[in-house]
């Protein structure tokens, strides 16, 4: 039977590790439980596995434990951060929290984020808004980073720049997150170091041939991940990545146009409130109706029952929570290093 762990004991041990590499502890306390977060809900490439390149950012300089992002422009509903190379986690849960409370004065409120570090899993984030009554979306890129070609192309030119977006409903959420790219560098990455094949063509080679096998991102040159869409039907996943860009990047003031800085981040994110719309009660009743529509819908052959974005994660969690969080074999070898330098013991599985 595999280990499981009290996410509790995660959530100290992480936030142990950061705070000894030199995060600051208020930071460590928004940063590890985000991570644990993503993993509660099923996405094992982007929650306790970023910590081990977290950490070493720490360690070498790439990414900042300490200080407050620079103050670009506020306009009020509109505002724009220089994050400095901080925590890319810990930037973006405040930026949505001051989102939150600007969009209760604006109606909505949008902020961009240049040099932001890293920023994990943005399922994740989206609760922290939809548990205030709120719609959220947000996004990333990373302009230093390549492994996405242009639809038609074979040379690599975006990350697989993800968004996602939550909405209130009566019961639970919607918590929508999907890439511009079919799949991820996170997970093409992990299945290139264990052997493992893709399942289905998600990728390409450098000369352009779709495959299954991750292992055409690393030649010389590399192959590239496919946009959504594929082969044939790339153009739409080619737009979505062309318009996140736009909002990551330009709306923030800085991006490929500029030379590449190291792994990090652009985000955009808008906070919507209901409430200076329509009113808050008929969007929920908006948007519970279609959930309700949606999981009532017929089911087709082979499948159990319609879901919505974020019903598996939420059903993840709550078992999880219960029975404690079994992890990816191996997250936790990442972090034996750090465990060892720092004198900070693993957590006991369950």
């Amino acid at each position: 039977m595999a280990n499981r762990y009290q996410s509790n004991d995660l959530i100290l041990y992480i936030g142990a590790l950061f705070v000894a590499a030199g995060m600051d502890a208020d930071k460590s306390a928004i940063v590890a439980p985000l991570l644990v977060e993503a993993d509660l809900m099923g996405h094992t490439t982007h929650g306790i596995a970023q910590a081990p390149a977290y950490l070493s950012g720490l360690e070498n300089g790439l990414m900042k434990g300490t200080g407050d992002p620079l103050v670009v422009a506020d306009r009020g509903a509109t505002i724009t951060w220089d994050g400095q190379r901080i925590s890319g986690v810990w930037l973006t849960a405040k930026a949505i929290d001051l989102a939150i409370e600007r969009s209760k004065k604006y109606g909505t409120a949008t902020i961009a984020i240049r040099r932001s570090g890293h920023i994990a899993c943005l399922a994740a984030f989206l609760s922290r808004a939809t548990e205030k009554g709120c719609m959220i979306e947000l996004a990333s890129s990373d302009p230093s980073i390549v492994s996405v070609a242009p639809y038609g192309g074979t040379k690599p030119a975006f990350t697989p720049n993800p968004i996602a977006v939550g909405i209130p409903t009566s019961d639970n959420p919607i918590l929508i997150d999907i890439s511009a790219s079919i799949t991820t560098n996170g997970l093409t990455g992990r299945l290139f170091s264990e052997g493992k094949k893709l399942p289905g063509d998600w990728v390409q080679d450098k000369f352009g041939q779709p495959s299954d096998d991750p292992a055409v991102l690393f030649t010389d040159p590399p192959g590239t991940i496919l946009p959504i869409g594929g082969k044939e039907y790339g153009h739409k996943g080619f737009g979505l990545a062309l318009m996140i860009e736009a909002l990551t990047q330009g709306l923030s003031g800085l991006g490929r146009a500029d030379p590449p800085e190291g792994w990090g981040a652009a985000v955009y994110l808008k906070v919507t409130d209901p409430g200076a719309f329509g009113g808050t009660e008929e969007f929920i009743r908006q948007t519970s109706w279609l959930a309700k529509s949606c999981r009532g819908n017929p089911p087709a052959d082979g499948v159990e029952s319609v879901r919505l974005p974020g019903d598996n994660a939420f059903a993840n969690k709550a078992e999880a929570l219960k029975n404690g969080l079994e992890l990816y074999p191996g997250l936790l070898d990442g972090l034996k290093d750090f465990s060892d330098k720092f004198n900070i013991s693993e957590p006991r599985p369950i």
